[in-house]
């Protein structure tokens, strides 16, 4: 039997998507609620605070989505060179299909860091969540601690930045060329 989707799962995803095509400040809580099909009263219940509760959570979601998908990539070889790589052009593939959805942490973060330290500090660990996985993995492979975290900081810059201009672009070409210098960055 199929479960039925709560209004708060319903609010939370449909923000997240809307943060990431609009933007924060161009989203409003009317057209969250009237998109999600989920009643008004629905929306102040679940997140009491209001909007800046409801980025931190869409943030949250989306951040364990990436992490998810970073995971399952760097899980493709036992080699951290060869997983990085093909995560990055998983990802390359993935712009090619279309549009990609569930990536609204650099656009709340770039809108809102500003205006609300609370939103800042949840995409920087968002983003800290990212760039540990990555550590991680190159400290399997045998990088020492230091080395390791600080790569895992860069290839999150390198791999932030390819997205961007993928987005621009329009096609996953950037990420491609990002992945071909992983094994040089790597060495």
């Amino acid at each position: 039997m199929e479960q039925k989707e709560s209004s708060r799962t319903k609010i939370l995803k449909t923000a997240s998507r809307l943060f990431q095509l609009q933007g924060y400040h161009a989203t409003g809580l009317n057209q969250i609620t009237q998109e999600s099909g989920a009643p008004k009263g629905s929306l102040y219940y679940h997140f009491p605070n209001g909007k800046e509760q409801l980025a931190i959570e869409a943030v949250e979601l989306t951040s364990t989505f990436i992490l998810n998908y970073i995971n399952e990539g760097l899980q493709s070889s036992p080699d951290a060179l060869r997983a990085i790589e093909n995560f990055i052009l998983w990802m390359a593939e993935q712009f090619e299909k279309g549009p990609m959805t569930g990536l609204p942490i650099a656009t709340v973060a770039l809108e809102t860091s500003l205006v609300s330290e609370t939103i800042r500090e949840t995409c920087q660990h968002s983003y800290q969540k990212f760039e540990t996985a990555f550590s991680q993995k190159l400290m399997i492979s045998g990088f020492d601690q230091e080395r390791a975290e600080e790569l895992g900081v860069i290839l999150n810059f390198m791999i932030e930045g390819a997205c961007l201009i993928s987005f621009t672009n329009g096609n996953g070409e950037p990420l491609r060329m990002l992945a071909k210098q992983i094994p040089l960055l790597l060495k």
